[in-house]
């Protein structure tokens, strides 16, 4: 049987997008001001948001203890929340649609690794919430999905599949529920 060996580990081609000095600068303005809590003011933190690169719109607001990996890699429609310890494990584009609610705790990872292969490759793919989307308190959404609209991913549960509009997903790994009615 073959072992896992990470001294072969190399993610190429995968680039962050960004050099050096702006990697290690958005590093510790995410550590104070996102991750820290220092500043609970949203209205900053879009500013900082837009100020590296991320496409942000009105209205959003961003609780303390957030953690995003690369903000060039972040686009944000009107209107969404963003709930304290939300993890945005962004490696390459992540698109929030307007009026999208994640709760605290989630997180959306676009990278994970094969573990068929000895060298641990890195997968990576965009993940796209969909208007009105809604990921309950520590839901995780994978690499490479697309929640479409007004699609609800109940706490805890951990999708890996497209979630269809309008549907409630529930469970790991998320499978469709119910459909989500709005009055």
């Amino acid at each position: 049987m073959q072992k896992t060996d990470l001294s072969i580990y190399n993610n190429h081609p995968y680039h962050p997008g960004a050099g050096a000095i702006k990697r290690a600068l958005w590093y510790y303005v995410n550590t104070i001001f996102f991750r820290s809590g220092l500043l609970p003011v949203s209205a900053f933190k879009v500013f900082l948001l837009r100020l590296f690169g991320a496409q942000v719109g009105k209205g959003v607001v961003i609780k303390p203890g957030v953690n995003i990996k690369y903000a060039w890699h972040l686009k944000i429609g009107n209107h969404t929340w963003i709930g304290e310890r939300v993890w945005i494990d962004n490696l390459l584009l992540v698109t929030i649609g307007s009026n999208v609610c994640i709760s605290q705790g989630a997180i959306l990872q676009t990278g994970s690794h094969n573990y068929k292969k000895t060298s641990f490759d890195l997968i990576t793919g965009s993940i796209i919430l969909e208007d009105g989307v809604w990921m309950g308190c520590g839901a995780i959404i994978n690499q490479g999905i697309t929640a479409g609209s007004h699609a609800l991913l109940t706490s805890g549960s951990v999708v890996n599949k497209n979630m269809e509009p309008y549907y409630i997903y529930q469970g790991n790994p998320a499978v469709k529920v119910r459909l989500r009615t709005i009055e």
